[in-house]
């Protein structure tokens, strides 16, 4: 059985079309990794498989849950596990695809069971000093300490409110979980191209989703209770903006190509610390000869 494909990148790189004739070659079924397309009202702004991909191959987690409900990293990596070792028992063959890094690593890696997280306890937390956190820390979890900048307020206030909350130290948490890393064959391959191409593609992109009707879609959206999560789709805020009068219709579509790029940024310093990732530079390579130099790779 070929090994478990992981296709990573920043949004735009081209990995939707990638998994999809992967997919076909290898006659496999695709887990997205991709924590707005869950959301089963938005169809443009979060840059769905085109209908044709849906129709000719299996696809897992997209379209599941409304935006107006709460979807976890935990709920995602429960399912996505599950339904990964399912399909292999069948005998599938599987390819997860996406650029939610945190998805991805939660599956790869494991992610303990409600995260510890407090909104209460995290508030007291971040009114505090970078030097008072970890001084607490280095007492609470020493282990930790020596891995967290004390520069680093973000992973400290995480790492103290999962003792708080929880009584157990976040190192002592982490040492319970597992993912599929180390039990199955896993291959991961994360897409790169030069940063003015990415860009030029990710502008090519809001156009084209604007004149889809994205505008009439987030209008829709707005008249729902959005989660937490669902409120962060890229477009939503730019064009509410616009809904409200604060800013034109161009300057809408501006907002929204610069937040996509910014997102992208964080996509690939995400990705660029996992070092299990094997890079390949897309160019201008067509889908079909990237397909090509993955499948001698596997």
């Amino acid at each position: 059985m070929p090994p478990i494909i992981f296709i990573a990148g920043p949004t735009a790189c081209g990995k939707t079309e990638l998994a999809g004739i992967l997919a076909q070659q290898l006659n496999a079924e695709i887990i997205s990794c991709d924590s707005m397309q869950v959301y089963k009202e938005p169809e443009i702004l979060t840059a769905k498989p085109l209908s044709q991909w849906l129709k000719k191959i299996p696809h897992h987690f997209i379209n599941i849950v409304s935006v107006e409900s709460p979807y976890s990293v935990y709920d995602y990596y429960q399912k996505a596990t599950i339904k990964i070792e399912e399909l292999l028992l069948q005998g599938k063959n599987v390819i997860v695809c996406g650029g939610t890094g945190m998805y991805m690593k939660a599956v790869l890696d494991g992610i303990f069971e409600g995260s510890g997280k407090n909104e209460a306890v995290r508030a007291k937390l971040e009114a505090q000093s970078n030097a008072e956190l970890y001084r607490e820390l280095q007492k609470v979890d020493l282990i930790s300490a020596q891995k967290i900048s004390p520069n680093d307020k973000r992973r400290l206030v995480r790492a103290l409110e999962v003792y708080r909350t929880s009584g157990v130290t976040i190192s002592q948490r982490q040492k319970e979980i597992s993912g599929l890393w180390g039990k199955r064959d896993i291959r991961i391959f994360g897409l790169k191209l030069e940063r003015k191409l990415l860009y030029a593609r990710i502008d090519k992109r809001v156009d084209a989703m604007f004149e889809a009707g994205a505008v009439e879609e987030a209008k829709r959206l707005l008249q729902l209770k959005l989660s937490l999560t669902a409120e962060k789709i890229i477009g939503i805020k730019e064009i509410k903006s616009y809904l409200d009068g604060a800013v034109s219709l161009d300057e809408a579509k501006a907002a929204m190509k610069n937040n996509t790029r910014h997102y992208a940024k964080r996509q690939m310093t995400w990705f660029k610390k996992d070092k299990r990732i094997k890079w390949i530079d897309v160019g201008d390579i067509s889908a079909e000869k990237i397909a090509s130099q993955i499948m001698s790779l596997v």
